[in-house]
């Protein structure tokens, strides 16, 4: 049913009518929610990107509408043409942003209809993830996903809005490039022109960034697409996003206020949450100690504590074969008051165990002292001094774990998550952020015996340190700075090196000698002899930063078409089959 050019033209968004343009000429469009026949009148919600608008149909007014009505179906794409009046009182819906009127149906133009839906297109109905992400474009307009989305264009939005009025300027880098493989495995492109060559896709813009900091640019930044080929799970893709950002002449503190500030303006501005400014500090080392990660949750307690010098002696064969070795005995206190059961100890044993550890070893504090199966192999001094130093007081649970210092720590990190989610000690809507700094600047890996970058081999390491490279390489630090939301790191960056020679001091540290060195980065070398300014820089996932601001729980839920586990697309079956042709032109052929 033809309406006419002029009432085609959409004059509100849905969610947008209110009481203020009752009486007023409207036009909605958008899909058909839900249609109900009340026998002589229909009502119709009228669903778009904004929200809900509910649509009325009297037979005895506009007959003609009344008839098209009746033949909608949800997901049609319609066109709804009338005046806008207030619900009588007792159809009035608080819950609904729009519960206060609808519009009167004068006109209605079906620009499309629907086949039925695999599923029900509304927040909350049970589907398959494999359904919905086949059918992707359906589960978008689903309110929850959709205002994801929107709050995820608003959020960039903001950080670039904030990040040019700091005086950056937003700069495109290559999406083709030069393979360096320092870190993840890359993405490969074959060349046709240059068979047997290939480009990469980047992992980051690092190089680009310094190379524009070489350049002069002074401030940089990008909100860009960067790939990685390796393994999944649920806050990693194949493709994902970062707010890129490089400065120059700039030292660490710099860098990490105008960062806070954007996270700060990031989360006032989307979310309404303004985050205590300077966001607490705490070194690399002190956050493993403490933590056992370098990224903490520091929303609730229950720190660890080293009470290694306190079960020397030990009877504990447990406690001393550890100690003898090198290890360590941490432990962390449970202000817990409700008791967990045995089986629910035992299962601590078996949780951690996924982690490498051996085992979880416990104790509560009664009036009558420990109850636990190590107590027997252990002074009363040194039950009293291990339960001051974890402040224990009477029915708290002490949990710990003999084993290297990197097991254990991992394995208590994870279980202080465990128990605080078990007994709901994190707090829900609350945002803790820091900084961790100071990181070693190499790390030694055994599967390639040798150093590799904890970050990456441009990362700086301090000045005072640069005397050990050689000698200590173990115990030089990096002026690195990651920073870390509720357990979640959103970003990380370091002081870059700008020098050649201290760039060729690090190549050289983690094996790689000069003629590899000039194969993989020796356009940078040869950059960095020309008039390199000290810069340094930071990335933030987008992507995480979006789970953080909409609690999502994947950053499944913040893409708009994202892959799954396996890195396929099952709306567009990508990856999918070449020809031979294809294989052929770019000098490939089939295993």
């Amino acid at each position: 049913m033809s309406i006419g050019l002029k009432a085609m033209t959409r004059t509100h968004y849905c969610a947008d009518l209110n009481s203020r343009d009752c009486g007023a000429e409207i036009t909605v469009m958008g899909w058909v929610q839900s249609r109900r026949d009340l026998g002589g009148l229909i009502f119709i919600d009228v669903r778009d990107r904004s929200g809900i608008a509910q649509a009325v149909f009297d037979p005895e007014s506009q007959p003609g509408a009344h008839m098209v009505a009746h033949t909608l179906k949800p997901e049609y794409c319609i066109a709804v043409y009338g005046r806008l009046a207030m619900r009588p009182g007792n159809m009035r819906n608080p819950g609904m942003k729009t519960g206060d009127v609808e519009l009167v149906a004068e006109h209605i133009e079906i620009f499309n209809e629907s086949q039925t839906p695999p599923f029900v297109v509304e927040d909350g109905v049970e589907a398959g993830d494999v359904l919905k992400l086949k059918y992707r474009y359906l589960d978008l307009r689903t309110r929850g996903l959709m205002s994801r989305i929107l709050l995820r264009h608003r959020a960039s939005v903001s950080a670039r809005t904030y990040l040019n009025k700091n005086g950056f300027v937003d700069i495109e880098t290559p999406v083709l490039t030069k393979s360096t493989p320092e870190g993840a495995r890359d993405y490969l492109v074959p060349s046709r022109v240059f068979p047997g060559r290939a480009y990469a896709l980047p992992q980051s813009p690092q190089l680009f960034k310094q190379l524009l900091m070489i350049s002069g640019f002074d401030r940089y930044y990008q909100i860009v697409k960067c790939f990685r080929d390796e393994d999944l799970r649920a806050d990693r893709q194949p493709e994902f996003t970062q707010i890129d950002m490089e400065l120059s002449f700039v030292d660490m503190d710099t860098i990490m206020d105008i960062s806070e500030g954007l996270i700060h303006t990031l989360f006032d501005e989307v979310i309404g949450v303004r985050l205590p400014r300077p966001f607490a500090r705490m070194t690399y080392e002190e956050a493993m100690d403490v933590y056992g990660t370098d990224r903490p949750d520091t929303r609730f307690a229950m720190q660890l504590r080293d009470v290694s010098d306190l079960v020397v002696p030990s009877e504990f064969k447990v406690f001393s074969s550890v100690l003898s070795s090198g290890g360590v005995v941490k432990a962390f206190n449970v202000k817990d008051k409700s008791t967990f059961s045995r089986k629910d100890l035992d299962g601590f044993s078996a949780f951690v165990s996924e982690l490498g550890a051996k085992g979880v070893m416990w104790a509560r504090k009664t009036d009558e002292g420990w109850k636990s199966p190590v107590a027997k192999f252990l002074s009363k001094e040194q039950i009293r001094n291990i339960s001051q130093r974890l402040e224990m007081s009477c029915g708290d649970l002490a949990l710990f774990v003999a084993d290297t210092v990197d097991t254990a720590n991992a394995a208590l990190s994870a279980l202080r998550l465990h128990v605080a989610e078990r007994l709901d000690l994190i707090p829900h809507k609350t945002f803790s952020a820091l900084w961790v700094t100071t990181f070693p600047l190499l790390k030694w890996s055994e599967e390639d015996k040798r150093y590799t970058s904890v970050h990456h081999p441009f990362t700086a390491p301090f000045p005072a340190d640069l005397d050990l490279l050689e000698k200590a390489p173990q115990q030089v630090m990096s002026q690195a700075y990651d920073m870390v939301i509720n357990g979640s790191e959103v970003g990380g960056g370091s002081m870059r090196i700008h020098t050649p020679d201290v760039q060729e001091r690090v190549f050289n540290a983690i094996g790689l000698d000069e003629d590899a060195a000039q194969t993989k980065f020796g356009f940078l070398l040869e950059a960095l002899k020309y008039g390199a300014p000290p810069h340094g820089g930071i990335a933030f996932g987008l992507d995480r930063l979006i789970m953080l601001l909409t609690g999502a729980s994947s950053i499944r839920d913040v893409i708009a078409f994202p892959k799954t586990a396996s890195a396929t697309c099952l709306m567009t079956d990508a990856p999918s089959n070449v020809t031979d042709k294809q294989l052929d032109e770019l000098g490939i052929k089939r295993k």
